[in-house]
């Protein structure tokens, strides 16, 4: 019986090989020219020379001389193409990243140079550094409570190579801390350094992990920290609950602007609300839009309402809608008997050839109407006419009533002023049907009330006449036509 290898045994000297054919060529490369360091308790970034012939990869511990002095730094990558790893980047590409992320504002320096790879004494002796915070920090705190300063120690941090120590604090306003400096230096025996940072700088240095379950972005990999608007969660519909949208720093979170450009994009492809659309079921229109899911609720001509997508989406009319649904009609009030006479009224018109717009007493068959009282009609031959006024002729067809200016009382143009017809306010003065009629209180000199008149029982023609030649003076004690 043949005897043949397990295939996880074959799979583990694939792997085995591949790593030693890796060895060999990464043997051959040469050192890397520079490296990327990361550095500091703000994540600063630098690119430093590397003159050692040791070929370091991602993530070692490197001994660097900064601006601020010596100390150690986590190495990100190398811009050399030949420095034997495959994440390494070209110059190009890591200046780019730096313009990409905030170009000058970004913490990027090429101030110092790259020293060795750091060695078990380094590493202890920063592990003792980091050890000696918590006394140091203590310390800081008693001395700014006896100087009364309104300031707050956030952290302190001493370097490698014991050239200083950098104390950060946080405060709303400038302090002048110089005496506060001396009693530091004092306790500490070594150059301090004050810096003031703010409330996500504060959140950089001691968060740790986020509601998310990941790393604070800004002690992560941001470096930037732009300041972040309401108009982003809005515009994600997120929950407006400040202890929901805040980070660590008690701001709104950086994450708010990552998807904001994406959001505009796809916001542009929404329709508004309450425009019209067509659908593949009808035209409607749109009341409510997702932007992630891209969906716009429609309510449809016929009363119902669908989500569809925006694709799908058309012009009104192009889509044909269905037809509606029979609804009961509505039963109809019956018109009041006055606003029916006055429709009536108001549908005989006024005599031709007079304008709504034109002045009274313009001309004498100007403004010409027919009695709202009961009287003889003016085609009646026992009436008779008025010297001087035109047969009435047909009336012209409705109009849409104008609301007109009220003529002022000093205002007379020979003509005398007519009473509203059905409730209705006009100016224009009226032409008596027969001659010499008046009105019913007999006096002409009494002003045109401004309110409505109900229609009284009996009597005759109330309208008052207007003389021939257009003069204005009503005739006298004459009740109606003889």
């Amino acid at each position: 019986m043949p005897i043949l290898p397990l295939p996880q045994f074959e799979a583990d000297l694939a792997e085995h090989l591949k790593e030693e054919a890796d060895r060999v060529a990464y043997a051959k490369l040469n050192a890397p020219k520079t490296i990327v360091v990361r550095f500091g308790y703000m994540k600063m970034v630098g690119e430093f020379p590397w003159n050692s012939d040791e070929k370091p990869g991602c993530g070692s511990k490197i001994v660097v001389r900064t601006h601020r002095g010596t100390e150690i730094g986590e190495m990100l990558t190398s811009t050399c193409a030949n420095s034997g790893c495959s994440k390494s980047v070209s110059r190009k590409e890591m200046l780019e990243y730096i313009e990409n992320s905030g170009g000058r504002n970004y913490p990027f320096s090429t101030d110092g140079r790259a020293l060795r790879v750091a060695t078990r004494e380094d590493l202890d002796q920063q592990a003792k550094l980091e050890q000696s915070k918590h006394a140091l920090r203590t310390e800081a705190k008693r001395l700014t409570a006896l100087s009364k300063l309104p300031m707050k120690i956030v952290e302190v941090e001493p370097l490698l190579g014991g050239e200083r120590t950098i104390v950060y604090f946080a405060s709303e306003d400038r302090i002048d801390f110089r005496d506060l400096v001396n009693d530091i230096q004092r306790s500490f025996d070594a150059r301090v350094d004050m810096r003031q940072v703010g409330a996500r700088d504060e959140a950089r240095i001691t968060a740790d992990y986020e509601r998310c379950g990941q790393y604070c972005c800004c002690k992560n990999f941001l470096k930037v920290l732009k300041p972040i608007s309401m108009k982003s969660a809005k515009t994600q519909k997120a929950t407006l609950d400040p202890l929901k949208i805040s980070g660590r720093c008690g701001r709104l979170m950086c994450c708010l602007r990552y998807e904001d450009e994406t959001y505009d994009e796809l916001r542009k492809k929404l329709p508004h609300r309450k425009s019209r659309v067509g659908t593949p079921e009808g035209d409607g229109i749109v009341i409510e839009t997702q932007i992630l899911t891209q969906l716009a609720l429609v309510l449809l001509d016929s009363g119902t309402r669908v989500a569809v997508a925006v694709e799908d989406l058309t012009e009104p009319g192009l889509a044909q809608a269905p037809e509606r649904v029979a609804t009961p009609e509505r039963r109809e009030r019956p018109a009041r008997p006055e606003r029916a006479e006055r429709s009536a009224k108001s549908s005989r018109g006024s005599a031709s050839g007079s304008d709504r717009g034109e002045g009274a007493g313009s001309s004498p068959e100007a403004g010409r109407v027919k009695s709202r009282r009961k009287g003889p009609k003016a085609t009646d031959p026992a009436a008779g006419q008025a010297p001087g006024v035109a047969e009435p002729a047909e009336a012209p067809p409705k109009k849409k009533r104008r609301r007109r200016k009220k003529r002022p009382a000093g205002d007379q143009t020979g003509a005398a002023p007519a009473e509203p017809t059905g409730g209705q306010r006009t100016d224009q003065p009226r032409a008596s049907e027969a001659t010499g009629e008046t009105t019913g209180s007999g006096s002409g000199d009494a002003p045109k009330k401004k309110r409505r008149r109900r229609r009284r029982p009996g009597g005759g023609s109330g309208e008052s006449g207007s003389g021939e030649g257009g003069s204005g003076e009503n005739s006298p004690g004459k009740g109606g036509p003889e």
